[in-house]
Formats: structure tokens, sequence, C-alpha cells
């Protein structure tokens, strides 16, 4: 994460296959929790670049990027990780739906802080996870009914 006042862009992947979201799995004093791959952006990269580049360095998998599914503020401030607040960490995501197109699903060259492994999350008991962002998990639930984007809001 940045430690400015800028808003840093970050792309996300929701990769599902067989009713099934592939998730980085992540370990804190709580237990396990688990993100969807996808990072930063940088300087003149598009989104897609961004995307498909995260996706390799995350998941060892190359991606094409679909439609926009979910948009999200996070403004660390507003949230329970006091480190995030002290940084003033603002960051603004853009969901894709993706699909794999070579690669299987490990961790990459270059994991995730605190990234244990990859796994395939059911969509039929995706509430059972710790899975972040957590507003995610009503729209996974019925994603098969899922038809236009959502923005999240300022939500973890």
């Amino acid at each position: 994460m940045i430690e400015s006042e800028d808003i840093r862009v970050s792309a996300k992947a929701i990769i599902i296959e067989d009713n099934k979201l592939l998730a980085a799995k992540k370990e804190d004093e709580h237990g396990f929790y688990y993100t969807i791959p996808g990072g930063g952006q940088n300087h003149s990269e598009n989104l897609e670049q961004a995307l498909i580049r995260e996706c390799i360095e995350e998941i060892a998998v190359t991606v094409k990027m679909n439609r926009i599914l979910f948009i999200r503020d996070y403004i660390g401030v507003n949230h329970e990780f006091p480190d995030h607040a002290r940084r003033k960490v603002h960051q603004l995501e853009i969901m894709f739906e993706a699909e794999i197109i070579s690669g299987t699903p490990q961790n990459g060259s270059e994991p995730d802080n605190g990234q244990i492994s990859v796994e395939w999350l059911p969509l039929d008991k995706i509430e059972n996870y710790r899975l972040y962002p957590k507003a995610l998990i009503k729209h996974l639930k019925n994603f098969s009914e899922f038809t236009n984007a959502v923005y999240l809001g300022d939500v973890n």
C-alpha cells in the first residue's frame, strides 16, 4: 500500500470456474482469510495490463479481462486496520470478471503480502469463508443471476 495521501487504483480479478471463486489464502492473528487476486496499477499501465501482470505475479496465470463487476472504495481511516489509517490509505478497486487463458493457479513469482496459497472457494458455501471485501459475499452467493456492475461503496 502507498504511504501518502494519493488514491491508488487497483485492478482485481473475479475468476469463477465450476461455481468456485479463485482466491488467495492468507493468515493473520484471527486465522485464515481470503482475497481476490490483483493489485495496484503502475504509471503508464492501463487497467487491463495491470490485471494481467498482477495475476501472473500473484497466482501464476494469464487471464483475459471481461466485464466490470464491482467497484469499491477502501478508505483506511474508516475501517478496522489502524496501520491503514495511519498511512492514509485510500484505494479504488475495479473488479473485473476474468477467465484463465493459460497457467495453473498457484503462488506466483511475487505473491501478495502474507499469501500462503491459492484456493478455489465454492460459491454455495462462500459465506463460510472470511473473504475480503466482505461485501462481495452476498453478490457472489447469487453470481449466476448477476447482471449489472455494482458500486460497493467504502467497505471492507
